[in-house]
């Protein structure tokens, strides 16, 4: 009876603690006869800190290749613009706002030549970079683009209400590049387009240029809007280039 009141307070003492600490402290002052029970405690923390940990391993990637992006209004030349886009509104282009312009932007250029009782042509052009770093998690620059240039041709290829669509082959154009033509009714009118698709090294470029013939007016050709897209598209991927050097 003399060690019940002390024991009991040990008993209460350690209900008021948090459970981990019971664990580990209350159970070591129990009676004599319970030290056995507890002593293959401390040998298993003991292995544990001293087992080695495993190191975790940095994958080396390979350096991007472009490590800034042109001024984007200026990737395509102003004589281009102008015959591309006849009374263009704007021969400066309109820049696309970016949160990171070290990576990524966007301008265009519209305009509508009034033909009298002939009609009228209107043109659209616009051009989007995307620039990938190197990351020893997400991989080179390089294949970070390459990932970026399959789901955006897919992107266009999926383009809503589409007609004729045709995908080819587009070589010279950088280290890859499809070119995706295709018709879309809006506007009661047919507008005929040209998506390009480019990849130089860690740069992807998106190139879209599209017309329409309104009162009247023919459709352009799928050849006439393909062909400006393509010598569009070769003046923004050289201008990449360019301003890395």
């Amino acid at each position: 009876m003399q060690r019940s009141v002390p024991r009991l307070s040990r008993v209460l003492a350690c209900a008021a603690v948090p459970v981990m600490l019971v664990a580990v402290g209350c159970s070591s002052g129990s009676d004599s006869g319970d030290k056995g029970s507890g002593s293959g405690a401390p040998d298993a923390a003991s292995s544990a800190s001293a087992a080695p940990k495993p190191t975790q391993s940095t994958k080396a990637v390979e350096p991007a290749r472009f490590a800034k992006l042109p001024v984007i209004c200026k990737a395509i030349s102003t004589k281009t613009v102008e015959g591309l886009v006849p009374k263009v509104k704007n021969k400066n282009g309109t820049e696309a706002t970016s949160s990171d312009v070290a990576s990524r932007g966007g301008c265009s250029w519209n305009g509508l030549e009034d033909k009298g009782t002939k009609g009228s042509q209107y043109r659209w052009l616009d051009v989007s970079f995307y620039r990938y770093a190197s990351d020893a998690t997400l991989g080179s620059g390089q294949e970070r683009a390459v990932e970026s240039y399959a789901k955006e041709l897919a992107k266009v290829q999926a383009t809503e209400g589409a007609k004729k669509l045709r995908t080819v082959k587009t070589p010279g154009v950088g280290e890859q590049a499809d070119t995706v033509t295709y018709q879309v009714r809006k506007t009661d009118e047919d507008f005929q387009y040209a998506s390009v698709v480019a990849r130089s090294g860690n740069v992807v470029v998106l190139l879209s240029y599209n017309g329409a013939g309104y009162a009247g007016a023919d459709t352009p050709s799928e050849k006439t809007i393909a062909d400006g897209a393509l010598k569009a598209v070769k003046e923004a991927v050289a201008a990449v280039e360019a301003a890395n050097k």
